[in-house]
């Protein structure tokens, strides 16, 4: 089987920290992947945020993940801080991908990098949705 690898762009304009707790930790002593998908989570959120949405309101409509890719590079541990810098990137009628790179914060050490594809979600329907063109803009102008 082929490995995951994910080409990131030279510029990932949002960047956010986010510190490991002991229950992030798994068995092994190290980030879990299941916690990395939380955190991935977290600076998802604010990433919307920053942008002045919510994933659950851009510009009328919601959002929902459509798939989700990780290519771990290093192991993570309780008491890392890690820094998550992320960008939108190939865009299409109905979303986007979300790009993004983990590193330590101390030693620069990369950690992770992924996508995670989304889609815009009427809420209201409970039907995929076309992506708001204010929202692409806003990205665009990043």
């Amino acid at each position: 089987m082929a490995r995951i690898r994910i080409d990131l762009p030279e510029h990932l304009p949002f960047s956010t920290e986010l510190p490991i707790h002991s229950s992030h930790i798994n068995d092994a002593g190290h980030l879990d992947n299941a916690q990395m998908l939380a955190l991935v989570s977290e600076a998802r959120q604010r990433f919307f945020k920053a942008l002045g949405y919510t994933q659950t309101n851009v510009e009328g409509v919601g959002t929902v993940v459509a798939d989700a890719a990780i290519q771990y590079l290093s192991e993570a541990f309780e008491g890392e801080t890690l820094v998550f810098d992320m960008a939108a990137s190939d865009f299409n009628k109905y979303g986007c991908d979300l790009v993004y790179r983990v590193r330590d914060k101390l030693s620069g050490r990369d950690v992770a990098r992924g996508k995670v594809g989304i889609v815009f979600f009427d809420y209201g329907q409970r039907k995929v949705t076309a992506a708001p063109p204010a929202f692409i803009g806003k990205l665009a102008a990043t």
